[in-house]
C-alpha cells in the first residue's frame, strides 16, 4: 500500500501539471519493479488529439522504455478510472496492475459499461481518492464559472 500512495502522488503531480495547462487534470505514472518508467498527463488540447489521454501516453512511453509490446510486469497509477478507449489499450497492453484514484462520474469510465481489463490485470480503486476527485471537481467548477462569465 505504501508504494501505491507514493506512486499515486506522482500521478497527482502530473494531473496538477495538466491543470495548469488548461487540460483535464488527469495524471498517470507507470512503474516497473517499483521504479517510475513513464509519467504524463492529459495532452488532448495541447496536441489537438483526442487520443492523447494520460493513460495512452503512459502506455506508449512504458512500452518504448522497455522495448516491449506487452507491459505485463508494470503498474499504472492513474488519478481517475480510465475511459473506454484507455481501458481497451490497457487490456491489449496486458498491464499487470491498474491503481485508480477517483471514480469517473462523467459516465465515460469503463466501469460504467461492464468492460473488463485483461483477466490477469489486478485492479485497485480508491487510492488517494479525495485528492484525485478534488482536482477534477476544481477544473470543471472553474470551467462552469468561465462559461457563465464569458457568455
Amino acid at each position: 500500500m505504501n508504494h501505491d500512495i507514493q506512486f499515486m502522488k506522482v500521478a497527482i503531480n502530473e494531473a496538477i501539471v495538466a491543470l495548469y495547462k488548461n487540460e483535464v487534470p488527469i495524471g498517470a505514472a507507470i512503474t516497473y519493479q517499483n521504479v517510475v518508467i513513464a509519467k504524463t498527463h492529459n495532452l488532448t488540447q495541447t496536441f489537438q488529439n483526442i487520443t492523447a489521454h494520460a493513460e495512452m501516453l503512459a502506455i506508449n512511453l512504458a512500452s518504448s522504455h522497455l522495448g516491449v509490446k506487452y507491459i505485463k510486469k508494470c503498474t499504472l497509477y492513474v488519478t481517475i478510472v480510465p475511459c473506454i478507449m484507455c481501458a481497451g489499450a490497457l487490456f491489449w497492453s496486458k498491464i499487470g496492475k491498474v491503481v485508480c484514484g477517483a471514480n469517473n462520474h462523467s459516465k465515460i469510465g469503463f466501469l460504467n459499461y461492464g468492460i473488463k481489463l485483461h483477466p490477469k490485470t489486478k485492479f485497485i480503486f480508491g487510492i488517494m481518492e479525495e485528492q484525485c476527485q478534488y482536482l477534477i471537481q476544481k477544473f470543471f467548477f472553474i470551467r462552469r464559472i468561465q462559461k457563465k462569465m464569458f457568455k
